[in-house]
């Protein structure tokens, strides 16, 4: 598995302790790095289409500035940079000293499910 490829995913904080818990135990980091919602309503919410068009064109793309992001996806500077806050804001993309916007992997997925909802 590439270890920078991004994996976007849904869990409670119970079993991202676990997780972590189980690592410490074996002495061993996961490989994968990994981004957790703790709902899929929070996940879907944040990474809208707009967002996820963002998350897309800097893939691999090293730091871009706000106006070049916009062009590369074809949407106003303005839009850009309120999605971009978002994004900021929950720590999916980062911001270099010089102010440049950066999504520091080579790849991105989400996995989630959807479980039967109990009547």
């Amino acid at each position: 598995m590439d270890e920078n490829v991004l994996t976007i995913g849904v869990a409670s904080l119970a079993e991202v302790m676990a997780r972590m818990k189980a690592q410490l135990r074996s002495g061993q980091r996961d490989a994968t790095p990994r981004f957790t919602f703790t709902s899929s309503e929070d996940l879907l919410r944040t990474l809208n289409p707009n967002r996820w068009n963002l998350l897309q064109a800097m893939t691999g793309a090293g730091s871009l500035g706000v106006r070049e992001l916009a062009r590369r996806v074809n949407r106003d500077v303005k839009g850009v940079h309120t999605d971009t806050v978002a994004l900021l804001a929950c720590g999916l993309i980062d911001k270099t000293d010089n102010g440049a916007l950066l999504f520091p992997y080579a790849g991105v997925r989400v996995e989630f499910e959807a479980p039967a909802k109990v009547a």
